[in-house]
């Protein structure tokens, strides 16, 4: 099996942007517009998408139920933008977007890659406090048999 490196890369970029702080996300894209030139928008909206899970005994996947998601699309010149997140903030929606179109038309790759660099520690450290949180609430018992 080959593993596309754009393709991961790619995905990575929208995953930490979706669950970034908006505030900070937001504020990149900001930061960017000056950059990006004329942007379309060519989708802007929020609705509900099927949450998809996956049965691990059974090893089939099966739908949840619905969630609750604001959704963008750009255009660049030359370059197109996605983002998706849950809730209804089309803002935050709309910065990912701007931010995915400008990383796809190569402009301001270093900032990019730095921001989300430096997202997904701000995300995996987060993710670590959580987890020791969770680990400390946990209770071992003995059963007498």
């Amino acid at each position: 099996m080959t593993i596309d490196c754009e393709q991961t890369e790619h995905r990575r970029l929208l995953e930490t942007l979706a669950c970034s702080e908006a505030g900070r996300v937001k504020g990149f894209a900001e930061k960017l517009l000056p950059e990006l030139g004329a942007v379309e928008v060519l989708k802007s909206r929020s609705g509900l998408v099927m949450l998809p899970m996956r049965d691990t005994v059974r090893g089939t996947d099966f739908h949840l139920g619905e969630v609750l998601v604001a959704e963008a699309h750009v255009k660049l010149a030359d370059a197109e933008g996605y983002g998706m997140v849950v809730g209804r903030d089309l803002e935050h929606a709309m910065a990912m977007a701007l931010i995915d179109a400008a990383a796809f038309a190569g402009l301001a790759r270093e900032r990019i890659g730095a921001f989300v660099e430096a997202e997904a520690t701000i995300i995996a450290e987060t993710d670590r406090q959580t987890l020791r949180a969770i680990e400390a609430t946990r209770v071992e018992m003995e059963t007498v048999g």
